[in-house]
């Protein structure tokens, strides 16, 4: 049951990438464009989020339990330190220069766009070594 809710919650969450624009890095780009060609659609959609994790998270976290799991498994970590700040500004990095996140970057593999075609495969690379350096 759990790997069926997982599917049907990823499936829409890819749903809600791909109506909101956020699988078209062109949009993304145009957002953090605020000298050139700005569109400010995509801060509706990172608001809409917000305020519906913000209230998700209030509903949720009252049940003394997950519906498919034994324990709530929240970060206990409470601390910015240097891992957490250059992996926010890597992330942010890449996102500035593709255009694309992770989870809207797999919505767009389909297309098979030259640059989702370049993106993901180095992402998957990053990925990869940033967990040997975590590890080192």
């Amino acid at each position: 049951m759990r790997i069926i809710a997982g599917l049907l919650a990823g499936l829409l969450f890819g749903i809600g990438l791909v109506v909101s624009g956020m699988s078209d890095p062109a949009k993304v780009l145009n957002f953090l464009d605020i000298a050139g060609s700005w569109d400010p659609s995509l801060a509706f959609v990172m608001g809409g989020a917000s305020v519906t994790t913000f209230l998700g998270y209030r509903f949720v976290l009252r049940q003394p339990a997950p519906r498919l799991a034994d324990a709530f498994h929240l970060p206990t970590a409470t601390q910015v330190d240097a891992p957490l700040l250059g992996g926010a500004a890597l992330f942010g990095l890449g996102w500035g220069i593709g255009g694309f996140c992770p989870g809207p970057a797999w919505t767009a593999l389909p297309l098979l766009a030259p640059g989702t075609l370049v993106f993901l495969p180095m992402m998957l690379l990053g990925l990869w070594l940033g967990n040997i350096a975590m590890q080192r």
